[in-house]
């Protein structure tokens, strides 16, 4: 499936890259360079009219990271629109808090590898 790639909010994510989170800077150290079971992640990755955290093409795995302001009505509701969208161009959504990144990273991992190992599973014969 192919990606759409809105170059329109290209500088937007730049900056995002550039005032990352403590728990997306957290994270993106065990993703980037294909440290996680050897997949290619990107980080405030454009696709549609959308930027999400990190994203893995070749899975189409989207991994959203959610800090206190997620909890908000509003943002809420973004969120739902934001990943039912990428779930209709066939992209599934991992979610997970900034607490959690902060505090847990080593159950944030391991679940991250067990849906991979079940999207491996999968695709093999």
């Amino acid at each position: 499936m192919k990606i759409i790639y809105n170059s329109g909010i290209k500088e937007s994510a730049r900056k995002l890259r550039n005032n990352a989170t403590k728990a997306e800077i957290r994270l993106w150290a065990y993703l980037k360079r294909k440290q996680l079971m050897g997949y290619d992640f990107h980080r405030q990755k454009p696709i549609a009219n959308y930027i999400v955290d990190f994203f893995c093409n070749k899975l189409q795995l989207a991994i959203e990271l959610d800090g206190y302001t997620h909890s908000f009505e509003k943002v809420f509701e973004k969120d739902e629109r934001k990943e039912q969208e990428l779930n209709e161009s066939g992209i599934t959504v991992l979610r997970y808090k900034d607490v959690d990144v902060m505090n847990n990273i080593e159950g944030v991992l391991e679940d991250i590898k067990g849906y991979i190992k079940k999207i491996e599973n999968k695709h093999t014969p």
